[in-house]
């Protein structure tokens, strides 16, 4: 295996494992707002507003994770128009799943902490996750060091 498509894995597997972190920061932010521990927490009738408050919490994970794990090698330069682009690019993958939540709620009727979880947190986190991993390396950990190969490759190449 080539040192480019290692690096390639190894971020792959860095942005798997901070989507499985955040993905339990969502789930469990979500059920606590939702459902309490007795089945009807204090948002359980606003599922919407519990979910959007569990992704911006689980989105703090992952920009936190992301920046300084899956793409810290990247040169990058602090600018405010990169955390504009994550937060836009977030809004997006809220409302992926957001858009199943509430679809599941509202247009087929289920309600309840396993077809909640099933539409919001697995299915439109899944989605969320694959927008986000993809929109993430090309916009907002973009490596900045114009022609330059990754660190990494040039590490590999000393």
């Amino acid at each position: 295996m080539s040192r480019v498509s290692l690096a390639s894995a190894t971020r792959v597997g860095a942005f798997v494992v901070i989507g499985g972190i955040a993905f339990v920061v969502d789930a469990l932010v979500f059920n606590g707002l939702a459902f309490w521990v007795t089945g009807r927490g204090p948002l359980y009738d606003q599922p919407l507003v519990a979910k959007t408050i569990a992704v911006v919490v689980a989105s703090v994970v992952t920009y936190i994770g992301n920046r300084y794990w899956t793409f810290g090698k990247r040169r990058m330069r602090l600018r405010f128009s990169r955390y504009v682009v994550f937060a836009v690019l977030n809004l997006v993958a809220i409302g992926l799943q957001l858009g199943c939540l509430a679809f599941s709620r509202h247009v087929l009727g289920l309600e309840g902490p396993v077809p909640d979880n099933i539409s919001g947190t697995l299915i439109g986190q899944t989605l969320a996750t694959i927008f986000r991993y993809l929109t993430y390396d090309r916009l907002v950990f973009r490596d900045e060091a114009e022609g330059e190969p990754d660190i990494e490759t040039k590490e590999s190449a000393a």
